[in-house]
């Protein structure tokens, strides 16, 4: 059976999240081809390319793909879904907003946010915001599945798959790209940083917040994240947000300051390698998944921390 990834790429360059979701898809097959869509997105192609185990690359270019919109990208999957058995995208916003279509246009169930592969047909995902883990078979005859790129372990470099241009599809009839507001950022994108540092309810306001957790995360060359609580409360823009609402991430380093870990924020944040929690409550659930753990009030730790690190500086 020959599987289809979707490549998470912004036209010039293919992300990790597709390497990853390349990793599961050779789980299921070994005959993995790539789409690659876009504008102008031929080194994209290239990048894709060099993954290893990759078969072949298909490159799809339009302006109307330019944007990612899901209608577009719909155009040119449903095509080509009668070449492959299984069609895989990261569980990223994203993949989460086109892979429903695809699967509802091929009549079929979505798989989502999987965390392993068992065989072609039965795959492992949460539930219950991560607290338990369910084993789903499918006897549909295509998969459309989402992967959660943080569990698995990119594909490496070394690929040579050949390049095929292929039909775009054409373009939305009543959806079009209007606008999009980028923040530019010299911090690490939080789903990639290999260190992130979040925030919590106990901040205060945005101001606290960005006194505190900015100084820290540029300190150690780490992402800002923040908990649900936290975005509700205005004290960092929803794009921080890290949980099951939010963005999951999986770094080398999570250092969680005034979180005290509701079910929702753990489900984005416990597969961190190292997960450090600052908390004066005791009793916090965040200190339940935490290899470190340190009981004190922020504003006298973090100062502390913050003094410590300039020494190591130095």
């Amino acid at each position: 059976m020959a599987v289809l990834v979707i490549a998470d790429n912004d036209n010039a360059t293919v992300r990790d999240n597709t390497h990853k979701t390349v990793t599961a898809a050779l789980r299921i097959s070994s005959d993995v081809d790539v789409l690659v869509a876009g504008q102008g997105a031929r080194a994209a192609a290239e990048a894709a390319a060099k993954i290893k185990g990759v078969r072949k690359v298909l490159l799809a270019e339009s302006e109307a793909l330019a944007q990612g919109l899901a209608e577009a990208f719909e155009a040119a999957i449903v095509p080509l879904a009668a070449n492959y058995e299984a069609i895989l995208t990261p569980a990223t916003s994203q993949g989460k907003n086109l892979s429903p279509r695809i699967a509802a246009k091929l009549d079929v169930a979505q798989i989502s946010d999987i965390v392993e592969v068992v065989d072609a047909n039965t795959f492992v995902r949460p539930i219950y915001a991560g607290n338990a883990l369910e084993t789903v078979q499918s006897s549909d005859a295509k998969k459309v599945i989402t992967v959660r790129p943080t569990v698995f372990k990119a594909a490496e470099e070394g690929g040579s798959a050949s390049i095929e241009t292929v039909e775009a599809g054409g373009a939305p009839a009543k959806t079009r790209f209007v606008d999009q507001q980028i923040v530019k950022s010299e911090r690490p994108e939080l789903t990639a940083a290999k260190i992130v540092v979040s925030g919590g309810r106990a901040m205060g306001s945005a101001e606290e917040f960005q006194r505190v957790i900015e100084p820290l995360a540029d300190k150690l060359g780490a992402a800002v994240g923040a908990s649900r609580a936290a975005v509700d409360a205005g004290y960092a823009p929803n794009d921080y947000q890290v949980g099951q609402t939010g963005k999951v991430v999986a770094p080398e380093l999570y250092v969680a300051v005034g979180i005290s870990g509701a079910i929702q924020h753990l489900a984005g944040m416990k597969d961190s390698k190292v997960i450090v929690a600052i908390n004066k409550d005791a009793d916090a659930p965040i200190f339940q998944v935490a290899d470190y753990g340190l009981v004190a009030d922020y504003k006298t730790a973090i100062p502390e921390l913050m003094d410590e690190l300039a020494k190591v500086g130095k």
